[in-house]
C-alpha cells in the first residue's frame, strides 16, 4: 500500500495540528455544517424564504442592473448549474425574478430581480440580520470582530478566487472534450 507521500509526491506533509489548532478546526467544521442549517431554519420560519433563495435574491440585488448570467449566479452562490436553474425557476414562478436571454451571448441567460423580488428581499432582510446577530455576531467579543473579519477574509478570498478561476476554465474544458475550439 502506498503512503500519502507516495500517492502525491509533490504535496508536502503538514505538521499535525496542536490542541488549539485542532479545536479551531473542529469548531470551524461544525460551524460550516450547522450555521447554514440554522440560518435557513430561522429565515424559513420568519419569512418563508430559504437561505439559498435569500442569497440568490441578495446577489441579484447587488449586481449591475439587478441581473446576473446564470453561470455567474451559480458561481456566486456556490450552486451547480442545474441547481441554480431549478432555483431560479422557482423564484420566477413566484414572480421574484425573470429570466431573459443574455444581450450579447445567445447561449447565455440572465436572471433579473423583479420589483416583487426587491420587496421580498427587503422584507426578509431584518429577519436575516436578526438571525446573523443572534447566532454569530452577538456571540463574539466585539474587540475581536475586526481582526476576525480580516483573518477570515484572508482565508476566504483566495478560495473564492480559485473557485472563480475554476468556473472560468469550465467552458474551455467542455469545448476541449467535444473537440471544438
Amino acid at each position: 500500500m502506498e503512503t500519502p507521500e507516495q500517492q502525491h509526491p509533490t504535496s508536502p506533509v503538514s505538521a499535525p495540528l496542536n490542541c488549539v489548532e485542532e479545536r479551531l478546526w473542529r469548531s470551524l467544521q461544525r460551524l460550516l455544517v450547522t450555521l447554514p442549517r440554522t440560518l435557513d431554519e430561522d429565515l424559513l420560519r420568519s419569512t418563508g424564504l430559504s437561505l439559498t433563495q435569500y442569497t440568490v435574491l441578495m446577489h441579484l440585488s447587488e449586481a449591475d442592473g439587478t441581473g446576473l448570467r446564470m453561470t455567474d449566479l451559480a458561481t456566486a452562490t456556490g450552486l451547480s448549474a442545474s441547481r441554480i436553474t431549478r432555483l431560479v425557476e422557482t423564484l420566477r414562478a413566484e414572480g421574484l425574478v425573470v429570466k431573459r436571454p443574455h444581450s450579447t451571448d445567445a447561449r447565455g441567460s440572465m436572471a433579473v430581480l423583479t420589483e416583487a423580488g426587491w420587496r421580498r428581499l427587503r422584507g426578509a432582510y431584518p429577519a436575516h440580520l436578526a438571525s446573523a446577530r443572534r447566532r454569530v455576531i452577538d456571540r463574539l467579543d466585539p474587540a475581536l470582530v475586526d481582526q476576525l473579519a480580516e483573518e477570515l477574509r484572508a482565508v476566504a478570498d483566495p478560495l473564492q478566487a480559485r473557485c472563480r478561476a475554476s468556473h472560468d476554465l469550465r467552458p474551455e474544458i467542455a469545448e476541449q472534450g467535444t473537440g471544438r475550439r
